[in-house]
């Protein structure tokens, strides 16, 4: 590696691991949100609009067990932090709903692909939401 890709790596190291462990979460979530997006499209209960929704709730409480506990390490309890959550991740569903709704009924695109693109640009939004907001450290607190 060459020395100065090498100086920047160790520069920004902690939020790269915070970033790699948010997309592992993410990763996690992400199969319960498509898993419960899929399992209500294909069986005709919900739309692709509507399921995506439900499948984002799902996917919702896996990000935050996850994220709190090893993405960001919060100190905050859960009482600061699940509001604060909840709100970086009801703009994340407005997105959501948004994106897919343009995405599969505008532009015509499969629901599945659809939501891959929506999830990418979602997921810029809540590491940024959760990381400087609802999970931020409080200086000089313990681990809750």
């Amino acid at each position: 590696m060459p020395p100065a890709l090498r100086d920047l790596v160790l520069k920004y190291r902690d939020i790269l691991r915070q970033f790699s462990t948010f997309v592992g979460v993410g990763v996690t979530a992400a199969a319960a949100h498509f898993s419960t997006l899929a399992l209500l499209v294909e069986t005709d209960a919900l739309g692709p609009v509507a399921s995506s929704a439900v499948g984002f709730v799902v996917g919702g409480i896996v990000s935050y067990v996850l994220n709190r506990r090893f993405t960001f390490e919060s100190t905050r309890s859960h009482a600061g932090a699940v509001p604060r959550f909840i709100m970086v991740a009801g703009v994340a569903f407005l997105l959501n709903g948004a994106l897919m709704a343009v995405l599969v009924h505008d532009l015509g695109l499969f629901y599945l692909f659809a939501q891959v693109i929506t999830t990418g640009i979602i997921m810029m939004w809540t590491f940024t939401g959760y990381r400087v907001w609802a999970f931020a450290h409080r200086p000089g607190a313990r681990r809750a």
